[in-house]
């Protein structure tokens, strides 16, 4: 079968490779579609310590069932379209025994320290699957992943209808927060310090904007939301300066999600949150979103095809990813057909 391999940080290459077999209580999947996220664009570069080298790269993978233990949780029979839940979880630890199960202490993600699904057929636990609409289409199909990580960080913090979230980072991650927002009647306030960035959250619906390298943010924020301040504030970008202005912007009695990773630590003024009483939750990867996402994607309450760049080849695939690298600017999401 054709593969996507990274043998090393900055090798990336298509290649052939011996189509896998299914183990006890796992399904045989023929991938139909992948996403390039920037964790993969992290692997090639080398700079995510947790990627163990060589690997198949892939963790937004979608494709048809082929074979699939008939006993499997959710009932799913060959020739279904599924989507895969990437984060493998051991289900005893104290996290998955209460149902966070993307927090375990033993988490292994899909071409990350296992094989990923960028390639023809790719095995996965049978109970880790969920069915996809037969009308759903391939190139779209795989933003539920990134999907859910956006609604785990809009659950993590309890946004609600009428509420004003601010979202800083305007990448995918940000975006699809943005637009989930919009489809719980909140009010998103995207925040980035790219202009184009900011412009097409414009396009997708957001109204109001920040670019933080050109105005003050906390007196806009004040200003868009009447002077409460952000109920809740999603930090999608990683960036140490962003986290700190997080609780600039919340309200008094608000809430902080942390969805982006930042490189080192960040120091924090605690006499603020105390005075503010603000709760501030981490967000990572995701737990039992796929249903709402499949739905929101399925129902065009999300129109993730407007933050689709393009669709390439596997044979392509290599030459976009360094691209992609290069010139991240000129991407939102590419999704490879295969």
């Amino acid at each position: 079968m054709r593969a996507i391999y990274l043998e090393e940080p900055w090798k990336v290459a298509y290649i052939d490779k011996e189509k896998p077999e299914p183990k006890e209580g796992q399904a045989l999947i023929k991938v139909r579609a992948a996403g390039i996220c920037g964790s993969d664009i992290g692997a090639y570069r080398g700079t995510n310590p947790l990627v163990s080298y060589p690997r198949i790269i892939g963790h937004e993978v979608v494709g048809e069932v082929i074979s699939i233990p008939e006993d499997n949780a959710k009932g799913i029979k060959a020739g279904d379209h599924v989507i895969v839940d990437p984060y493998l979880f051991c289900g005893e630890c104290y996290p998955c025994s209460i149902g966070r199960t993307n927090c375990c202490t033993d988490l292994k993600v899909l071409g990350v320290h296992v094989e990923g699904g960028m390639s023809d057929y790719m095995v996965h636990p049978a109970d880790m699957l969920w069915k996809l609409p037969e009308d759903m289409p391939w190139d779209i199909a795989p933003m539920a992943e990134p999907l859910t990580i956006a609604l785990h960080g809009i659950h993590r913090g309890g946004l609600k209808k009428g509420e004003h979230v601010a979202i800083i980072g305007a990448g995918p991650i940000g975006l699809l927060a943005a637009m989930s927002a919009l489809a719980y009647g909140a009010e998103p306030i995207v925040i980035d310090v790219v202009a184009e960035r900011l412009s097409f959250a414009k396009e997708l619906g957001v109204k109001y904007t920040i670019n933080s390298a050109e105005e003050n943010l906390t007196e806009k924020v004040l200003e868009y939301t009447n002077g409460r301040l952000a109920e809740l504030v999603m930090e999608c970008s990683g960036a140490n300066p962003a986290v700190r202005s997080a609780l600039d912007i919340t309200a008094n009695a608000g809430r902080i999600t942390l969805t982006g990773w930042p490189k080192k630590d960040t120091p924090l003024p605690t006499d603020m949150i105390t005075r503010k009483e603000i709760d501030i939750r981490g967000a990572r990867t995701s737990a039992n979103e796929f249903e709402e996402a499949i739905e929101l994607i399925h129902t065009g309450k999300v129109d993730v095809r407007k933050i689709l760049t393009k669709t390439v080849t596997m044979e392509e695939t290599p030459a976009v990813i360094a691209d992609i690298e290069q010139n991240s600017g000129n991407y939102m999401k590419v999704n490879v057909i295969l």
